[in-house]
């Protein structure tokens, strides 16, 4: 009974603190500026804007890795824009400038009689020898040869090619869209495939005769798409059915030297629309029969990759992801017999993230490496392509984000997650690299923060840089087989931007909508606040669920803090329905794009408000660009009871208008009615709260039309808004013009004062007759 009253009591200690926060805020006046703090303020942001671009900082380090492979240079920034070049021996453990910038300015000014700042040495291309007492630059166009015990500096030709890009990804991602192009001659050089009209045609190249496989093909209706099997014994493609996707329109208003409007077409599939379908065949060249491969047509995707089996090439592997997203396969065809079995077969009640289905095939040991959420994480698993049956990798309540590399030798996978850590950040990258048995999982980056990785071309050596979005990066060089730290590169501070005035921004999480979930998001508030008064709260919004957004590496200033600098607090929110969570987080997009997560990030912002006492969420204005201007849009349509007024640019207001490869991922196929229900369009009449709406005419990412459209509703409703189509622009915010008037806007209806006039002035009067 004690324990029951002692809680009963903190129950009402918290109910009568959570009550006098409420009331103090309702204490504090509203900031609302005259026209003299108002310039003030904007003179301020300005000088900010410009101050932080002359503040060194060093987020991330890209190593040029020399030949020796132990060694490599680097650019280190500096105050005021300028910069010197670092050399570092790996083996030796040794971090130097890499030469004299003075004299090799002074060098160089002699040899092209160019003017040359020894801080600000722009240098395209440079190369040590081997002893890193001599170096090959290019400058301009030209190359030279300097030697650093003198630098005598000798101009030389162009002989030396880039030896290592480290930032490049070692396994580049392969798009399920990227068309397979025709085979050519086959593998054994002595065939050669060739199409004509519509029908398949193979040369034997020593007899000079031509064999015609296939006769019932035809220009409407061709086979295509053909690859050799690895022992030249057969022919894989398809019998196609074209579908010519359809244009999208749009018109240039503003050609220089033009007195018309130039109209603009581009080829944009939108949800609903016919895909060209492929049916499988297979040829056997000593027989040239042709086999149906009993499998269905692919509808969704161009003709996929395939992958043969190394020790009969009678069978091949390809993928299949069923238009939805709701079913992926990898499927194994008999090209004898034409019969097929699934190897895998993963069917979701939701969706398949088809941008995050990782396949590595390892052929020599009929293996593969296959990533799926079916545990309700992102995890990977080797898969017995012979059996099918499969074994779990990594395992556990957290990420796997990106495959950086497969160790075939050592049978070791390389890769970066987030969320395995306690005690800090979900979204925080980590590297990691663990055993095809799932065993001796390393973690090659463990100190806090979100780390950013590049690595040697042998693989030796690694820079890892971390950092917060408030805390400056560390960089270290470490080696790679016991992740030991060799040398730290680089320290940051944020010393530099506080000396400046900046306020860094501020790492805030409550509870989502269930209750349990920890919702991360940041703060930026004004650097010179009055504690006494409430600031109207500002949110940027991109809900696309692709992705996370919310920063994680440092980012002392940005368009958030600008604005804040205004007389706002601007928040950022990762809600429900965005990536890199669970596959329950993630889920609640699901037909469900109009949600936005906007529960979690309301009452995101509630706690957030009754922490930051000066946070007025009485007056709460959004804004965001392409999925972000739907969203933001969205926030005044169906959630007019907390946010107050919007500014939208290129959204795409209506996911029939949009894209069909982005829409029908989330918003599921075939186009149902839930479409036109979460449509902005269809729901203009029920705007409430002040809008801006901002469009470029010539955007090819989301068909200006659509925002058009949503222009149309709107004044058909006769509901009061903004509106501004930005001549010549693509797919934007309204650039420079159109944040201003994106600052104007909140500041006149959420400040409810006026921003600076800027059509005062008078020109001159022109002379000129």
């Amino acid at each position: 009974m004690k324990t029951i009253s002692i809680v009963k009591s903190c129950a009402i200690l918290i109910c009568t603190a959570s009550a006098f926060i409420v009331q103090a805020q309702q204490a504090l006046e509203p900031y609302k500026p005259n026209p003299a703090e108002m310039s003030i303020a904007y003179q301020r942001a300005g000088v900010l804007d410009s101050l932080v671009r002359r503040i060194e900082v060093n987020n991330n380090i890209s190593p040029v890795w020399q030949a020796d492979q132990k060694s490599f240079w680097y650019k280190k920034n500096l105050a005021e824009k300028k910069w010197k070049y670092m050399y570092v021996n790996a083996t030796e453990g040794m971090r130097k400038n890499a030469f004299d910038h003075q004299r090799i300015a002074e060098a160089l000014q002699k040899a092209t009689g160019n003017n040359y700042d020894a801080e600000q040495l722009k240098l395209t291309k440079l190369f040590f020898n081997g002893a890193a007492d001599e170096i090959t630059v290019k400058t301009g166009d030209q190359w030279f040869r300097i030697d650093l015990r003198t630098y005598q500096c000798l101009k030389t030709a162009d002989t030396l090619k880039d030896i290592y890009n480290s930032n490049k990804p070692l396994q580049a991602a392969h798009s399920r869209w990227e068309s397979i192009p025709d085979a050519g001659k086959s593998p054994d050089g002595k065939k050669e495939l060739y199409l004509k009209e519509g029908n398949v045609f193979v040369k034997k190249l020593a007899e000079r005769e031509d064999e015609q496989l296939s006769f019932d093909g035809t220009t409407a209706k061709p086979y295509g798409a053909f690859s050799w099997s690895p022992d030249s014994k057969t022919l894989f493609g398809y019998r196609i059915s074209p579908e010519k996707i359809k244009e999208v329109y749009y018109v240039l208003s503003s050609v220089p030297g033009t007195t018309r409007g130039q109209l603009k077409s581009n080829e944009y599939a939108q949800p609903g629309d016919a895909f060209t379908s492929y049916a499988p065949v297979a040829f056997d060249l000593a027989t040239k029969k042709q086999t149906k491969v009993d499998a269905e047509e692919i509808d969704f995707f161009g003709a996929p990759e395939l992958h043969w089996r190394q020790d009969n090439n009678q069978y091949c592997i390809y993928e299949k992801v069923d238009r939805g997203h709701q079913r992926f396969r990898v499927i194994e065809a008999d090209l004898k017999s034409g019969k097929t079995r699934n190897i895998i077969d993963e069917r979701a009640a939701t969706f398949i993230y088809e941008n995050r289905i990782y396949t590595h095939y390892l052929p020599a040991t009929n293996e593969m490496i296959w990533s799926s959420e079916k545990d309700g994480y992102r995890h990977l698993y080797l898969v017995n392509t012979l059996t099918g049956k499969q074994y779990p990798i990594t395992k556990g309540n957290w990420v796997v984000r990106e495959i950086d590399s497969v160790d075939i030798a050592k049978r070791e996978i390389w890769f970066r997650a987030s969320g395995i850590n306690a005690g800090e950040d979900p979204y925080f990258m980590h590297a990691y690299r663990i055993g095809f048995d799932g065993k001796k999982q390393i973690d090659m980056t463990p100190e806090k923060g979100n780390h950013i990785l590049s690595f040697s071309s042998d693989r030796e050596y690694y820079l890892d840089t971390y950092s917060q979005v408030n805390v400056a990066p560390v960089s270290v060089l470490k080696r790679t087989a016991d992740t030991k730290i060799i040398l730290e590169l680089e320290h940051g501070t944020t010393s530099g931007f506080l000396a400046a005035g900046v306020k860094l921004p501020e790492v805030f999480v409550s509870k989502a909508r269930d209750g349990k979930t920890d919702i991360w998001g940041i703060v930026c508030r004004p650097s010179k606040m009055d504690e006494h008064k409430a600031y109207p709260v500002i949110e940027y919004i991109y809900a696309g669920p692709q992705d996370s957004f919310v920063p994680k590496k440092f980012l002392p200033y940005s368009e958030m803090q600008s604005m804040a600098e205004l007389g706002f607090i601007v928040v950022q929110i990762d809600g429900m329905g965005t990536a890199n969570r669970s596959k329950a987080f993630h889920d609640v997009c699901w037909k469900n794009l109009a949600d936005a997560g906007f529960a979690d990030r309301i009452l995101w912002m509630k706690a957030m408000a009754k922490q930051y006492q000066n946070a007025d969420i009485s007056r709460v204005g959004i804004y965001g660009t392409s999925a972000g201007g739907q969203n933001s849009t969205g926030a005044l349509l169906f959630h007019p009871e907390f946010y107050k007024a919007a500014v939208s640019a290129c959204g795409c207001h209506d996911n029939r208008i949009d894209k069909q490869w982005w829409n029908e991922q989330w918003m599921g196929y075939p186009v149902g009615p839930h479409y036109e229900e979460q449509s902005n369009i269809t729901n203009a009449a029920k705007l409430q709260g002040n809008l801006l709406l901002i469009v470029g005419e010539a955007d090819e990412n989301v068909p200006p039309e659509s925002t058009f459209r949503l222009a149309d509703a709107l004044i058909k409703a006769n509901k009061d808004f903004d509106f501004l189509c930005v001549p010549g622009m693509g797919h934007s915010d309204g650039g420079v013009y159109g944040r201003r008037r994106k600052r104007d806007f909140f500041i006149r209806n959420l400040l409810y004062a006026e921003p600076p006039q800027r059509n005062t002035a008078i020109p001159a009067r022109s002379t000129g007759r």
